[in-house]
């Protein structure tokens, strides 16, 4: 199935929920309203057609204004992938949960929460994953500022250049 084929099926679906096909990239996405993207999500794993069993991965990218969280999933019985994109504003980035749909979706959304900020409503244990629980800001924000200094040890560097 290819990625036309997916979106029609998604957006019959979902019509309010289902945004534009993106064709322009390497690999084309699809942009799925940020309260839809579980019950899309379920859909693309449970319909026969559809058959997405993996969610290969999960990230977030700071597009200036917004955050995008990214979704990309693999069919491993129908070989066919797809790329779902959520967009939700830096000011409140919030989204839903898929950790219900996919086990492995649980470090992802940590991760994606510690360094983007994003939370996932639902998450069973949305907590920092790789930074201390202390740390102030999220490092993959376009805005942020690398501290000079934390608990004591000095941040900054010398690269004798």
């Amino acid at each position: 199935m290819n990625a036309e084929a997916i979106h029609q099926t998604l957006k019959k679906r979902f019509p309010d929920g289902v945004g534009e096909l993106h064709t322009e990239t390497i690999d084309p996405w699809i942009e799925v309203q940020p309260e839809h993207i579980a019950d899309v999500c379920r859909f693309c794993k449970e319909d026969e057609a559809l058959g997405f069993d993996f969610l290969s991965n999960l990230t977030g990218v700071d597009a200036h204004n917004d955050l995008l969280v990214v979704y990309h999933l693999y069919a491993y019985g129908k070989r066919h992938s797809a790329v779902l994109k959520v967009r939700v504003p830096k000011g409140k980035p919030v989204t839903k949960t898929v950790t219900t749909v996919w086990r492995t979706a649980n470090w992802f959304e940590r991760e994606c929460y510690d360094l983007l900020g994003v939370r996932f409503e639902g998450h069973p244990d949305l907590r920092r994953l790789l930074l201390p629980d202390d740390w102030e800001g999220h490092p993959l924000r376009k805005e942020y500022m690398f501290p000079t200094e934390y608990g004591g040890i000095d941040n900054t560097r010398d690269y004798g250049f």
